[in-house]
């Protein structure tokens, strides 16, 4: 099990350039499997992930070969489908390999997805959407997945139950190639999403209403290669924005669209952090008032997390570790997980005051000094939010398991080195 040693109690300065979406591009390597052209995909994070999603691209025929720079080329030749559970077990992203081969009129068997341990996490928009495109869907003895298509899966409207990222995404892949239309209501629409969309739209696929939560989806008989550039990481922009307001860092991130910075801007100026959105880049200060707001009465007030565009859900855990660091109080309401905010035991046996009052909400008493400690890493954003706490913490935190954050944060080792930490 790997680790990081971090000594910290340092000020952090210099830039840091922003990698793509993570969360965009495990979509759309699978998607290149829609079509039986080559395929260049750009701005790639280099991360655990992503390796494993090429490696079970590669498995079932698909050839991979990386050019430098976030680079791939990727050619479709589909073979067999054979998983390699262990793969499979490893990234819950892989959930997505069903909707293009299900297109492809491929029959499969997949086992359970695995991925972050921060609770139950349903898949039941996928096969109630599946089943509604024609798909017969059963789970076997040993757990797997059993998909079945008819000969061309058949467009119809779909009400999503909850508006799940990776169902919206698998939807709306096994769509673009179904006989008719498809309107699905209840969509996801987050950033990562859109860029999917766009990727197909450019592939041939006609889908509109990208960015809404209502998306129409027009099937056609096939699609072409394509040459697509992801997004920027916001998850991981916001991150380094807790880390310098953690740290008293001034920091520049560089390789940014800001139009998807505006609902973490309004997160953050709840704790009394603020930052300046230039045309492609951001920059924190280091003075920063660190007060957390009250609401208009007076009383405590809360950060929740939505879909799109409300606070993503995958930087409350970096919010936890930053509230511990301002002065008053917050409501934590971790709506979606419920085993996301059990990494707090950590903090509080760094020194932090938190009150851990269900599994889905935490009362936060800031502003407190934390300590060294040796600490796990349970998944990514909880593991970067320890790493966040080290950072801020005189004397020397060990980290173990840190694999779990490298799953998710491209280079992180090399951009923290850069700007000054001493890990």
């Amino acid at each position: 099990m790997s680790y990081y040693s971090i000594n910290g109690g340092l000020s952090l300065s210099g830039q840091v350039r922003i990698s793509g979406n993570k969360n965009a591009a495990l979509p759309c390597i699978v998607a290149t499997l829609l079509t039986d052209e080559a395929c260049l995909l750009k701005n790639i994070p280099y991360i655990q992930d992503v390796k494993v999603m090429f490696k079970i691209l590669s498995d079932i025929g698909s050839t991979v070969s990386f050019l430098g720079d976030g680079q791939y080329a990727v050619h479709s030749n589909i073979k067999a489908i054979e998983f390699n559970s262990s793969l499979i077990d490893s990234v819950r992203g892989s959930i997505l390999f069903a909707g293009p081969l299900l297109a492809r009129g491929y029959s499969i068997e997949l086992p359970p997805p695995g991925g972050d341990v921060i609770g139950l996490r349903r898949l039941d928009s996928h096969f109630l959407g599946f089943t509604a495109l024609g798909v017969s869907c059963e789970v076997m003895n040993n757990g797997y997945l059993k998909m079945v298509p008819p000969k061309r899966l058949i467009g119809t409207t779909i009400i999503l139950d909850e508006a799940s990222v990776t169902a919206t995404e698998n939807i709306v892949m096994a769509a673009v190639l179904a006989e008719g239309k498809t309107t699905l209501y209840n969509a996801a629409c987050e950033p990562h999403i859109q860029s999917l969309c766009n990727m197909l739209n450019k592939m041939g696929a006609k889908i509109s209403g990208i960015g809404s939560n209502f998306i129409t989806i027009e099937g056609v008989e096939s699609l072409k290669g394509v040459t697509h550039e992801l997004t920027f990481d916001y998850m991981e922009a916001g991150s380094y924005i807790g880390l310098a307001a953690c740290t008293n860092s001034e920091l520049t991130l560089t390789n940014i669209d800001i139009s998807n910075m505006f609902p973490l801007q309004r997160g953050f100026k709840k704790l009394g952090i603020t930052f300046e959105l230039k045309q492609d880049s951001i920059y924190i200060p280091k003075e920063q008032t660190k007060i957390i707001n009250k609401t208009y009465l007076g009383v405590i007030d809360k950060l929740d997390d939505g879909p799109w565009p409300c606070f993503p859900a995958d930087l409350l855990s970096i919010m936890v570790v930053v509230a511990t660091q301002m002065k008053g109080q917050l409501l934590i309401h971790e709506k979606m997980f419920e085993s996301r905010m059990y990494f707090i035991d950590n903090l509080i046996k760094m020194g932090a005051d938190i009150i851990l009052c269900d599994p889905h909400r935490a009362l936060i008493n800031g502003p407190k000094a934390l300590h060294s400690a040796s600490v796990v890493s349970p998944d990514i954003r909880a593991g970067m939010s320890l790493v966040i706490a080290a950072l801020a913490t005189n004397g020397t935190t060990v980290i173990s398991n840190i694999e779990q954050v490298e799953r998710g944060y491209d280079c992180i080792f090399d951009k923290l080195l850069k700007i000054g930490a001493d890990i």
